[in-house]
């Protein structure tokens, strides 16, 4: 009677341990359990429960032989996937199987699954390499200032991105964005005093939702977003009584580029009731108030005036050279570019 071969695969980011049902079921119904090395994660489990794992330190070669030498003589034999994910093993075994004419059966059972977000384990353990002894010089060397320049050009090359509706680029630069937030936590784990890592950071994070989202988490009444955009803003004024209540332009950056600036100041003090001031300004005889009141007839048209001049700017670095681009921005006029919320939104953070 012809026996098996099993291949026992497991997630790297999952405790060896934490397998399927079906996975324990095979190694007990098992005649013979295989693995590469005695310090390979699932091997000490198996040894953990009692099992006896014969150790096969050996080329890719001599592992498939003798993986399909057990299964010809009718013993049921599990293969321990090791963490690197035993390679040039598999070819090994079709080339040794296929050399005969009744080969035993092989099936790969996967013990368990990543988790959603278990490759951020990854990028996390890839940063850690990088800023340790032994990494890269230039990474051990950078500082939170000297890493700020870089997380403004990436927030900036995600909105490109995000204009382009490409979904590979936009991958690619949430991605860049990403690796600052490590980055700029991997380098404050290291600081004596207030340090932080990646976990705490998103403790704050999750504790942060958790708390302004108590329509979703508690007894929140909230069923709009209207009603969600209150609620947040009145849950986060109570965070931050530091704050003037009373002042609409209290919290916004003063590091905001000038244009998202003007933005954020004209939403907020015409939801504030006080557009006067606003109009006051942009009456002015200056290029500065200018700009302001060409701000203020975007908001009238729903037109978000930073990725508008961004679009018209784009149209101009891909006409050729010489080509005369004057008249309406047609393409602009026919589908406004939605105009950015007047105040902090649930997903503006603060």
């Amino acid at each position: 009677m012809s026996g098996s071969i099993a291949l026992l695969v497991v997630s790297p980011r999952v405790p060896a341990g934490l397998m399927t049902r079906d996975a324990w079921r095979r190694l007990e119904s098992a005649d013979a359990v295989l693995g590469r090395a005695g310090d390979e994660p699932l091997v000490e489990v198996a040894r953990d429960e009692g099992f006896d794992v014969e150790i096969h330190d050996e080329p890719p070669a001599a592992t498939a032989h003798a993986l399909v030498a057990a299964g010809v003589t009718g013993r049921h034999v599990v293969w321990l996937g090791s963490a690197d994910a035993d390679p040039g093993l598999t070819d090994a075994l079709a080339g040794e199987l296929t050399r005969l004419d009744d080969p035993p059966p092989v099936e790969v059972v996967v013990g368990s699954w990543d988790a959603p977000g278990s490759r951020l384990l990854d990028a996390v353990a890839v940063m850690d390499t990088l800023r340790s002894p032994g990494g890269c010089p230039w990474d051990a060397q950078q500082t939170h200032a000297s890493l700020a320049p870089y997380l403004v050009e990436e927030a900036f090359e995600v909105t490109e991105a995000i204009a382009e509706a490409s979904g590979e680029h936009l991958r690619e630069e949430l991605g860049d964005v990403l690796l600052q937030v490590l980055f700029h936590a991997r380098v404050a784990a290291e600081r004596e005093e207030d340090g932080f890592d990646v976990d705490d950071v998103a403790a704050t994070l999750v504790e942060k939702l958790v708390r302004r989202h108590p329509h979703v988490f508690a007894d929140g009444a909230a069923s709009n977003p209207e009603e969600v955009e209150a609620e947040w803003a009145r849950i986060k004024a109570a965070e931050k009584p530091e704050r003037d209540a009373n002042d609409p332009l209290a919290g916004i950056p003063a590091g905001l580029p000038p244009l998202e600036r003007a933005v954020k100041v004209v939403g907020r003090l015409t939801k504030a009731g006080q557009a006067e001031r606003v109009e006051a300004l942009a009456a002015e005889d200056s290029i500065g108030a200018a700009l302001l009141d060409l701000v203020v007839q975007a908001r009238g048209l729903g037109v978000d005036p930073s990725v508008a001049l961004s679009a018209t700017l784009s149209r101009l670095h891909a006409a050729p050279l010489g080509d005369h681009l004057g008249g309406i921005d047609h393409a602009e006029h026919a589908e406004p570019h939605p105009a950015p919320p007047d105040a902090d939104l649930p997903r503006g953070g603060g």
